[in-house]
């Protein structure tokens, strides 16, 4: 017998109401086509061939106006559909579901069909795009890859060779470094590799936009420490290798590689021979000896079993005859936060002293100082450092820090600065961007804008493309910014007056701004919209950023590399062993399409138990 409880309970006649399920459905599609008709002058402006895609994004910001999780119960306890796949079709799903409720119901067939793509046609429409935006596919996958070029990949062109052939399809080239030289350079090479492997590549040139950092610190000594490996007793295991080479100029902060330094007499390198001992006494007076094991052209080879601190002005003393080190790179100096700590961001860029008290540090950007406001957030260095702005005068931010590492944290130069509660007035497309964008035109097949905020950012964007004659040219708009997320169905429509248009979801930006905790449903609010709005998704940030850096991806990498295959392309961020991360990556990417397709599972036959787990 069935309890008086279940009988009586809301929940059940809401679930057993067929009537009430048809009415709420009614009601449901008659508001969609009522925001459709409201929204007319916005479908129209887009370009033609993404009015049906226009329509279906806009009829789906209707449909998750509404808190829709009664209606799915009631529909799951009749074994109908509960809408819960129906983003790039929202109107025909409706339809499908209307249409078996009057079955039940035993009513005449309702009116369906109306502006919007049918089931099947939002899948192609989508599929479609991404071959515009990404190319074809290679071979059985769907899910592209793309790999940030490296600096290195403008004198490599066998990099570029074996990233395509490991399964590379998409090339992106950061405008935020090198210039227009290395850009050229690699291009040619993609070009190259194009044709030889005879498949097509796709270019993406990123543009820089606005550069949120913290600016210079002070020099610190030019100072070079070299030690070699000791075991768990500190005897020395492996001596440190040394280079002498022949001083030329004064070195870069990054101008020297490990263990090398410059002499300053040529002539004295030329005397030396393998076996011969060079004494030093380094910046400590400690007495240390090296031994010349070999030559490398101008440079002589040696090992040293002992820690040495060299610098400018040290010492080297081969059986009488002496020699100077050279000058050496300014050593990097960072600022130590801990929670408690107040640190002033001021927009003076000179590099600043990092042993100030209060500490301080820059900010590359001066509009900060006009736009942020005491009680906000800001955070550095990818997250790593949080902390809220107590007061703002003329020296700058005044910050208290809130958030790092119980031990404290370094912070450093050309890190980035993230404030998620401050609206800052300026436009994604910076004055270097403008100047860059004519090469892009010319020589790229994909253009990522930055930091987009607002629509106005793209519509700029989309009028400079029209100026340089490529009004045409497929457009990446990069979602970073807390900002750019809540106004993405307006962007989206100002980015459908173009052609060709995909979102690449930078993820760590993002999780910063939005906190990481949010990350896992912002990501796939983006993902939804974007589905709705049939506009392939990039995703991005970090995938499989160990292996390609270390050699050996985490199990979390893994198992976050296996669910990008939901988006149209997955990005790889560049490496030693970014090779074996495209290989590894298009394995698990092919295994994964075949039990998984966007959100919905594909029940291939399980082989667990069958003698096989392949």
């Amino acid at each position: 017998m069935t309890s008086a409880h279940a009988v009586s309970s809301p929940q059940a006649e809401v679930e057993l109401d067929l009537t009430a399920i048809a009415a709420q459905l009614d009601s449901l599609r008659a508001d969609l086509v009522a925001q459709t008709e409201r929204r007319r002058a916005d479908i129209d402006a887009v370009h033609p061939s993404n009015r049906a895609s226009a329509i279906n994004l806009i009829q789906y910001r209707a449909f998750r106006d509404h808190d829709l999780r009664s209606l799915q119960a009631a529909l799951r306890h009749h074994g109908l559909s509960s809408l819960g796949r129906s983003e790039a079709h929202v109107l025909a799903a409706i339809d499908g579901v209307r249409i078996a409720v009057a079955a039940l119901l035993g009513r005449p067939e309702p009116a369906n069909g109306g502006p919007g793509p049918s089931v099947a046609g939002g899948d192609e429409i989508l599929d479609a795009n991404t071959v515009t935006l990404f190319g074809p596919r290679v071979g059985e996958r769907t899910t592209r890859i793309m790999v940030t070029m490296p600096s290195t990949a403008a004198d490599d062109p066998d990099l570029v060779g074996d990233l395509m052939g490991a399964g590379t399809s998409n090339f992106r080239i950061n405008c935020a470094h090198d210039g227009s030289g290395e850009w050229g350079q690699m291009v040619a090479h993609i070009r190259s590799a194009e044709s030889e492997q005879k498949r097509r590549a796709i270019v993406a040139m990123d543009l820089a936009g606005p550069k949120l950092r913290t600016g210079a610190l002070a020099d610190g000594p030019q100072v070079v420490k070299i030690k070699p490996e000791r075991d768990a007793f500190g005897r020395t295991t492996v001596p440190a290798a040394v280079r002498l080479t022949p001083a030329t100029q004064a070195p870069s902060a990054d101008g020297l590689p490990p263990g090398t330094l410059p002499i300053t007499d040529a002539a004295w390198l030329d005397g030396a021979a393998v076996g011969d001992t060079i004494s030093v006494t380094d910046t400590r007076g400690a007495h240390r000896e090296m031994v010349v094991t070999g030559r490398d052209g101008d440079d002589v080879l040696c090992d040293l079993p002992d820690t040495t601190y060299f610098a400018p002005g040290t010492v080297l003393d081969r059986q009488g005859h002496t020699v100077e080190v050279g000058m050496l790179p300014p050593l990097r100096q960072r600022v130590r936060l801990h929670v408690g700590d107040h640190l002033i961001v001021t927009p003076d860029t000179t590099p600043q002293p990092a042993q100030a008290i209060p500490p301080r540090i820059g900010c590359t950007l001066p509009k900060v100082f006009t736009d942020a406001r005491a009680g906000e957030r800001i955070y550095f260095d990818d997250g790593r450092i949080g902390g809220v702005i107590e007061s703002i005068d003329d020296e700058g931010l005044h910050v208290l820090i809130t958030d790092c590492s119980v031990g404290g944290d370094w912070l450093g130069a050309e890190k980035g600065i993230n404030l998620p509660d401050t609206t800052l007035n300026l436009p994604a497309l910076t004055d270097d961007d403008l100047e860059v964008l004519p090469f892009v035109v010319e020589h790229a097949d994909v253009v990522n804008l930055s930091f987009v905020r607002m629509a106005a950012d793209v519509a700029h964007l989309q009028a400079e493309l029209a100026r340089l004659g490529r009004p045409d040219m497929p457009i990446v708009l990069k979602v970073e910014t807390v900002e750019g997320f809540r106004n993405l169905s307006a962007i989206l429509l100002q980015a459908m007056h173009s052609p060709s248009v995909g979102v690449l979801i930078a993820r760590g930006d993002l999780a910063v701004e939005a906190g990481y905790v949010r990350m896992g449903e912002v990501q796939e609010e983006i993902m939804w919209l974007c589905e709705a709005g049939h506009v392939p998704v990039v995703w991005a940030t970090q995938v499989l950023d160990s292996l390609a850096k270390k050699g050996r991806p985490s199990r979390a990498e893994v198992t976050d590399a296996a669910m990008s295959g939901r988006a149209e392309c997955v990005m790889l961020n560049k490496g030693p062993h970014i090779v074996d991360a495209v290989r590894f990556l298009d394995d698990l990417l092919s295994r994964m399409e075949e039990h998984q397709n966007k959100k919905s599972s594909l029940l291939r036959r399980l082989r667990f138990g069958s003698g096989s787990v392949v």
